[in-house]
């Protein structure tokens, strides 16, 4: 399978790290020169080139996978001639499969929400509607996940916009501590190593995320406390008022 990129940012970049790493290795891919840095350092890796232009990506590709911000989008893939017969796989939050069938007059479309977690195989990529390559693409790079209803997918991709929210969590987490006397690089080695462990641990299937949480909630102790005051002010409502926000946003609501 040869794979052509248009689109050449973090994702692209662990997505083909992932490939290259897993049982899809011989599968090779052209990337196009937008973000040459990256381009270059990928290409450094077996069965990698970069194209002249985005054109010269179409040309090479048995599948195209559609990387690019949905802020230029339109003007990214509007003068390109892509070929109807050929899958296209998006990766371009907001940009429905009506829409991506009017720029690229492709006939085979799926749309995918792969994560960087890709790049270790260890990401569930939710692909509407489960397109074979995609499925056996991003199966490669951890667990593909079929999805046959749009609002279902909607929701997924809401689901995946709290990470830059778990990541501040930790960084509010690590600034009280070097507020109340711990010296920051300390504080933040700490929490680093906290969040790394439970991120271990919400790994195990055999305990619900609820059960999780009062498993690491003593009654009366001091977990319990923080997370009670967490949502009794707001801070589980403002989270879901968030996605709520999201959810319309990717929905076109």
């Amino acid at each position: 399978m040869h794979l052509g990129f248009i689109g050449t940012g973090t994702i692209t970049a662990h997505i083909v790290r992932g490939l290259k790493a897993s049982a899809l290795a011989d599968w090779s891919v052209t990337l196009s020169p937008r973000s040459a840095e990256v381009a270059a350092a990928l290409a450094g890796l077996p069965g990698v080139t970069v194209a002249a232009d985005n054109q010269a990506v179409i040309e090479a590709a048995e599948v195209v996978v559609l990387a690019v911000r949905p802020q230029v989008a339109a003007e990214v893939l509007g003068g390109l001639q892509f070929h109807p017969e050929r899958p296209v796989i998006s990766l371009i939050a907001g940009l429905s499969l009506d829409d991506l069938a009017g720029l690229t007059g492709a006939r085979d479309i799926c749309r995918a929400i792969p994560l960087p977690s890709v790049e270790a195989q260890a990401c569930v990529t939710p692909v509407y509607p489960p397109q074979p390559q995609a499925m056996q693409l991003f199966a490669a790079l951890g667990q593909a996940l079929p999805v046959a209803d749009l609002s279902a997918f909607d929701a997924y991709a809401t689901g995946s916009a709290v990470m830059a929210t778990w990541f501040g969590f930790a960084e509010t987490v690590a600034d009280w501590m070097a507020a109340n006397g711990i010296p920051p690089a300390d504080a933040e080695t700490y929490v680093r190593g906290l969040f790394a462990n439970l991120g271990e641990t919400i790994g195990d299937r055999g305990r619900s995320l609820e059960q999780l949480r009062h498993d690491h909630a003593t009654r009366g102790g001091l977990n319990e406390q923080v997370w009670r005051v967490f949502a009794d002010e707001g801070g589980a409502d403002a989270l879901r008022t968030g996605m709520d926000a999201v959810m319309a946003r990717v929905s076109g609501r």
